[in-house]
């Protein structure tokens, strides 16, 4: 298979440096959408739409019949001050790409030329989708990112499997990281208020204090994950926020703690989620109360075993010499698992860290990448597309879960 992407090398890196100069946040990817859709439009016989979702933007490749695949890149940034210092830093203050988002777009506009030509030569029969989607980094009032809305829009109707890239610099150029199953986690976000009496710092006896409670409730919930969730189950819970008073001397009638607990199956998912909430009961011992909430987040990432051995083949047979690491992304979230968990679907990571010696991970100020990175996904999206289109066995749908909007 020989794709080239390598031709439009040059083109990668002026559509990538344009969107990282312009970032914009979750939900206001206006001027984004906009010049992806008119890149979109300067390619033949291809259908654009544009507002899918919010400000998503769908592009169609078809003839008509065939099976349909679907290729998606996520295309906001985050509220991040950049510090680097090359010639197209973020033009906006206080915003950056940097969790190369502006990568995953130039990559899905190289592979949509691609596969333009391959469409207008009689190379290929069915339907390739191209989802530029917005809002993957945060959730709106509803407690909804960008995927469940383009679902809830019919972005993925009667696609019969969807695929996803993410750069890693955690790895080179030349490595690939894959995994199958479960691979990135669930997210989800806990609130919690625990009430006493309160009263005057001299007299604590009085009082019922909630910060007292609280030193029980915390030593319960960080033995939780050890004692009482099994090793064998992949999951992480920490607190990030705790209010509580005002004045030295006034013990607090009540103390505020917001956490966050990751976890890779829905059966561990709804075990720790039951854990922690009885972790709060011990405060009715002492006298305390307690409420307790939680927002569910996206759903575990779950890469497709046929999907995934599409992409594998597809990069072997591209690159040989590739690299490919296997194991689970981590216990960051991802909505590309609203998608995975309607039909078959699969992500994979592309490594692209620059060999300075600098730690640019991603979601910091210095976050930055080796362009070279730029063609091989664009390959990689392309050689993955032929290789469905032309496959006999196509992978089976798995069973498609309602996205009620609010859900």
């Amino acid at each position: 298979m020989n794709i080239k992407a390598a031709s439009l090398f040059e083109m990668l890196i002026l559509w990538r440096r344009h969107l990282h100069e312009h970032p914009e946040l979750s939900f206001e990817e206006t001027e984004t959408a906009k010049f992806v859709a008119a890149e979109l439009l300067k390619i033949e016989n291809i259908s654009v739409e544009r507002n899918i979702g919010g400000n998503g933007v769908v592009a169609t490749l078809t003839t008509g019949e065939g099976p349909t695949i679907a290729l998606r890149a996520d295309m906001d940034a985050l509220p991040i001050q950049e510090k680097n210092h090359h010639s197209f830093v973020s033009k906006h203050d206080g915003v950056m790409h940097a969790c190369g988002h502006d990568a995953h777009t130039a990559m899905l506009l190289g592979a949509v030329h691609i596969l333009a030509e391959q469409f207008r030569e009689g190379q290929l029969t069915g339907t390739v989708k191209f989802i530029f989607q917005p809002a993957e980094e945060s959730t709106d009032r509803h407690g909804l990112s960008g995927a469940p809305y383009m679902i809830q829009a019919g972005a993925i109707q009667d696609v019969d499997a969807i695929i996803a890239l993410h750069v890693c610099p955690w790895h080179p150029v030349g490595t690939v990281q894959m995994n199958n199953g479960f691979s990135m986690a669930n997210v989800d976000v806990f609130e919690a208020t625990i009430r006493g009496s309160g009263g005057h710092g001299g007299y604590p006896h009085l009082a019922r204090d909630p910060l007292w409670m609280l030193g029980l409730v915390l030593q319960s919930f960080y033995g939780t994950v050890g004692r009482r969730i099994s090793p064998l189950d992949v999951v992480a819970a920490s607190i990030g926020k705790i209010e509580a008073g005002s004045v030295s001397n006034v013990i607090p009638s009540e103390v505020s703690i917001e956490g966050t607990l990751r976890s890779y199956t829905p059966e561990t998912r709804e075990k720790l989620e039951a854990e922690v909430k009885n972790i709060f009961r011990v405060v009715e011992t002492f006298g305390g109360s307690f409420e307790f909430e939680l927002k569910k987040g996206e759903p575990a990432l779950n890469n497709h075993l046929k999907v995934n051995t599409l992409i594998e083949e597809a990069i072997r047979e591209l690159y040989p010499n590739i690299k490919i690491h296997w194991g689970p992304f981590g216990m960051g979230g991802e909505d590309f698992g609203y998608m995975t968990e309607q039909i078959p679907g699969a992500m994979f990571f592309l490594g692209c860290s620059l060999e300075d010696g600098l730690n640019r991970d991603l979601h910091t100020p210095i976050f930055d990448m080796d362009e070279r990175c730029l063609p091989l996904g664009t390959d990689i999206f392309v050689a993955t597309v032929n290789k469905f289109l032309n496959h006999i066995e196509l992978p089976q749908p798995l069973k498609r879960h309602s996205m009620e909007k609010g859900a």
